[in-house]
């Protein structure tokens, strides 16, 4: 990809001002975009994107360039415009580049770019004809397929030299019900970190019918009650809640601001006893995983919250300088675009000992919420507000009528010491994740849990 003298000579370059670490992240991204609607292929295509990006950090200072001319004579050209920034005596760092071999946990079987575009299309195909003849009030799918395979080289001035390769592919399939004029749609993406060969397994045909049929529900369904309820919240996408009203909370880049309402916290009671929750980057071939993070380190298990008790947060090596801790390999970036800052991976709460029926049973008045949609949180104070798309009122200790257009409104450090049952049934959920370092892969994920109360929204009445 890149001559490891070539590296050595931009990582001199850059330091030429003073800084006291460098770093290069060079990328080869080979990708392609299929979407249909209504049974009709709207766009295929396929593209190349390749650049180089370099950050040099002085103390807890750090400028970043990026160029897509990866020749050596243009690299130690932007190398020293960005230095530029940064006057100090330069240090005379010695820098020893040494490959590190990647001990690969996510095996690539079948690349992308072995399998025809024929071949991807007839998957949408068969998605859009499960949605489209599940019932007759289903009036319009929207689908959309991608793969990618990226090539990364991360060399910087502390010795590290070290390639990998990342493959993701993807399938989207939405689902509009339609009557008298009123419309309700639905959506499911699976996908996979790994090769083709993931997608080879999937049941298109069920996925799409089960987006069909939570369109239908919703389309018939009465609008919510608002007040104040216990909240049973379904596995999987569920975790989204975690993710947006405490994980971002974690993250370095908000705590070493303190712009996090978990700042200073280690060590305190900030969820129930019954909650523990990791962020895992090493989980075989899950959507949010990698080898590396995006500044060359191994990822890793990280426990945050363990009985309640906050345990740790997510740190890059900006994060580390501020925080006086160590990276947890949480550096993540979308692309050589962007500088990398702490990120998710795979984030979840653990299983609890309750089954999900037991929940259900123990709750005599409430909501289940089973298909989170997005919302919005602030990480200073935890405050957030999502909406459900699909959800039941539970009554007498069973689930009872489907209900839409929930939005479910609190406090994330609230919710979590609220939550009172936690599930033995873990799923992940996957979806990207923006920020200021871009959209990159993560996973959300829980068991079925009870928050004992909740604020609700909705256009029911009380």
């Amino acid at each position: 990809m890149l001559q490891q003298s070539i590296v050595e000579n931009v990582l001199h370059a850059s330091l030429e001002t003073g800084g006291d670490f460098v770093d290069i992240f060079l990328e080869d991204k080979r990708n392609t975009s299929l979407s249909m609607i209504g049974g009709v292929l709207e766009q295929a295509i396929s593209g190349r994107d390749f650049g180089v990006g370099i950050r040099i950090l002085k103390d807890e200072y750090s400028v970043y360039a990026y160029t897509n001319d990866a020749s050596e004579e243009n690299l130690i050209r932007v190398a020293r415009a960005a230095a530029q920034s940064i006057r100090s005596n330069p240090l005379n760092l010695s820098i020893d580049l040494r490959k590190s071999i990647i001990d690969n946990k996510h095996h690539i079987i079948v690349l992308p770019n072995s399998v025809s575009k024929d071949r991807k299309v007839e998957w949408l195909r068969r998605a859009n004809e499960a949605a489209k003849g599940y019932d007759p009030v289903i009036t319009q799918t929207m689908l959309f397929y991608s793969d990618s395979i990226k090539d990364i080289l991360i060399a910087n001035s502390e010795g590290l030299f070290v390639e990998d390769r990342r493959s993701y592919n993807r399938l989207g399939i939405s689902a509009m019900a339609e009557k008298d004029g009123q419309k309700e749609s639905a959506f499911m993406g699976p996908g996979f970190f790994g090769g083709l060969e993931n997608m080879e397994k999937l049941d298109f045909e069920a996925h799409a019918r089960e987006v069909a049929q939570s369109a239908k529900t919703i389309l018939f369904a009465d609008h919510a009650p608002s007040g104040n309820f216990p909240v049973v919240i379904n596995n999987g996408f569920g975790g989204v809640i975690f993710h947006e009203a405490c994980g971002h909370g974690l993250e370095s880049h908000a705590v070493s601001r303190n712009a996090s309402i978990f700042a200073d916290k280690l060590g305190e009671q900030v969820a129930s006893p019954l909650v523990t929750a990791y962020d895992d980057g090493t989980l075989q071939n899950t959507w949010g995983s990698l080898n590396i993070d995006d500044e060359g380190m191994k990822t890793q298990r990280n426990l945050l919250i363990e009985n309640g008790i906050l345990k740790g947060y997510l740190i890059d090596k900006v994060g580390s300088r501020k925080m006086g801790m160590d990276p947890t390999g949480s550096g993540r970036r979308e692309s050589y675009k962007y500088a990398p800052t702490s990120r998710m991976n795979n984030t979840f709460i653990a299983p609890g000992t309750s089954s999900p029926e037991e929940i259900i049973a123990n709750t005599e008045y409430g909501i289940y919420a089973k298909h989170l949609d997005g919302g919005s949180v602030n990480p200073a104070t935890s405050d957030y507000n999502f909406t459900v798309s699909e959800a039941y009122m539970i009554r007498d200790g069973k689930i009872a009528e489907p209900i839409k257009g929930a939005a479910l409104i609190g406090k994330g450090i609230d919710t979590l010491k609220k939550i009172d049952m936690v599930g033995n049934d873990l799923e992940l959920g996957i979806g990207m994740c923006g920020a200021s370092s871009g959209q990159v892969p993560v996973t959300v994920g829980q068991p079925t849990i009870r928050v004992s109360e909740l604020t609700v929204g909705g256009r029911g009445g009380n």
